[in-house]
């Protein structure tokens, strides 16, 4: 069963940031309840697109935690966390 303590060990694993654009995607799209909020959304798009590259660790980290608040908040952290579990070490971004 995932909680929030397991979510956030599993993301901090190996220097993890985040997942790789694609999967980041694949979690966001499992977020139930999103809604657009003036010119974004509810919660925040991954950090994914032109702005990737020039994000920083900390932001990327921060967006990350909003979503896996967002699924406890909204009952989908189990789906989530076996989602983060079943990732490969390669489908995440690590610290250089």
């Amino acid at each position: 069963m995932g909680t929030l303590e397991n979510a956030f060990a599993e993301i901090e694993k190996n220097d993890r940031v985040c997942p790789q654009p694609m999967k980041w995607n694949e979690l966001w799209e499992m977020l139930p309840n999103k809604r657009r909020k003036a010119a974004g959304w509810e919660p925040s798009l991954p950090l994914i697109l032109a702005t990737w590259w020039d994000t920083p660790i900390l932001s990327r980290k921060l967006r990350l935690s909003e979503h896996l608040e967002w699924a406890s908040q909204h009952g989908s952290l189990d789906m989530v966390y076996t989602f983060l579990t079943n990732l490969k070490e390669e489908d995440w971004y690590h610290e250089e």
